[in-house]
């Protein structure tokens, strides 16, 4: 089970930090990763990390703003992002799998509830 959370309203420009808690399995087992989906469109892949957190993979138009990371300890997967602009607004979700094919959803096995980002201008 995923547990996402964070979200918020914020001004472009600003900032905020998602987590996302996985339960039932230590979350060592599992590469996770962060989708979004903005109203009237499909889902869209965000970021990704290995299950040891070794790699991590975004799309172009987060590269330098969002930083995916995970701590293991505690069982939790983390989205920081930055310099946010309206074009982010989305609820975003967070995703763990066993197949490292990361901007791919079906390789995701599990899906969090999603919790909402809107970004003003």
């Amino acid at each position: 089970q995923l547990q996402a959370s964070g979200g918020g309203l914020v001004q472009a420009g600003g900032s905020l930090r998602l987590s996302c808690v996985v339960s039932g399995r230590p979350s060592s087992f599992y590469h996770m990763g962060w989708f979004r989906q903005a109203p009237g469109k499909e889902r869209e892949f965000v970021a990704a990390i290995t299950a040891g957190g070794t790699t991590s993979l975004y799309r172009d138009s987060v590269k330098g703003r969002f930083t995916i990371s995970r701590d293991n300890a505690k069982n939790t997967v983390f989205l920081r992002m930055n310099s946010l602009k309206p074009e982010d607004t989305a609820v975003y979700y967070c995703s763990a799998g066993n197949i490292w094919r990361p901007s791919t959803a079906s390789s995701y096995t599990y899906w969090g509830q999603g919790t909402l980002v809107t970004v003003s201008s």
